[in-house]
């Protein structure tokens, strides 16, 4: 893998990186803070997809804003389409998690030219807020998420200090094989003790901001989606509801919809089905190699 400093529109520097491959381009709209190594099956497969992502800013190697203000949904629409821009992709199959869907329908909205396909993973477009923390009564799931994401800074080292003696797996990466754990199909523990760690580095009173933020995004209307659009909804995630996933996915003609028996952690329980609804995704809209 390799990286790039490329600068936003508003001025900030983003760590930009890629898995040098020669296939499908796909730029990855990670979850908020989440390490590249959830998606094991994807970015290492070079011969078959060319992964682009972006560190969001102020966290990984990516630099915060000089105005702090610009961390909404808009400004990481933007570190996306400079990350498009830094490896000359015209267009893309977009492969979003949690606020990377939001990210990633937010581009689309924009210059729905540069989508060839989009994967929402645990993740829905705009108004997010209204999906979280199922069964609680909608009305009160934005006070609840917006107290928790305060919280973040004081749990959050915490839970930094607790994952500092974690194990990782051996070599840094996932192992893509998998295991049956409470009627999941969990990784092995090493792995997911490898993201935890990775994770629990982040600034929390930083993390807190960024995941304050990205309550802010309206609710989208979908009118403008004509590209082949796949929904994977966890049974139990309790951060996007698949409730909600598959109302959302009624709304888009012709989307996929796949409902897990997981949580919202599905490209580390499922690394297996991400790559055949990725590979199903790009079958859908017939983007070539780039070779």
């Amino acid at each position: 893998m390799s990286r790039r400093i490329v600068v936003s529109r508003d001025g900030t520097r983003i760590s930009v990186w890629t898995n040098e491959g020669s296939g499908v381009p796909v730029v990855l709209c990670n979850g908020l803070g989440t390490p590249v190594t959830a998606w094991p099956r994807i970015i290492h497969d070079k011969a078959t997809y060319r992964v682009v992502s972006w560190d969001q800013r102020g966290l990984g190697e990516s630099e915060r804003p000089a105005d702090e203000s610009h961390i909404t949904v808009d400004d990481h629409a933007d570190d996306l389409l400079a990350t498009l821009d830094a490896f000359d992709i015209d267009r893309a199959i977009f492969l979003g998690w949690s606020l990377g869907v939001n990210v990633a329908f937010e581009v689309a909205r924009r210059d729905p030219s540069r989508v060839a396909a989009l994967m929402a993973v645990a993740g829905v477009p705009g108004g997010s807020l209204s999906a979280l923390l199922h069964p609680m009564p909608r009305v009160l799931r934005p006070p609840a998420f917006k107290t928790g994401a305060y919280l973040l800074r004081y749990v959050g080292p915490l839970l930094s200090q607790w994952s500092a003696g974690l194990p990782t797996s051996p070599d840094g990466h996932f192992s893509p094989r998998g295991m049956s754990s409470v009627g999941l199909d969990a990784m092995h523990l090493p792995s997911i003790l490898h993201v935890l760690s990775a994770f629990a580095k982040h600034d929390w009173t930083w993390y807190s901001r960024l995941a304050r933020a990205t309550g802010d995004a309206e609710p989208m209307d979908l009118g403008f989606v004509d590209f082949p659009v796949t929904f994977i909804a966890g049974k139990w995630d309790s951060i996007c509801s698949a409730v909600d996933m598959k109302l959302v996915s009624r709304k888009v003609a012709h989307s996929a919809y796949v409902e897990l028996a997981g949580t919202h952690y599905l490209p580390v329980q499922f690394p297996s089905v991400m790559k055949e609804e990725l590979d199903r995704l790009i079958r859908r809209a017939a983007l070539p190699s780039t070779g």
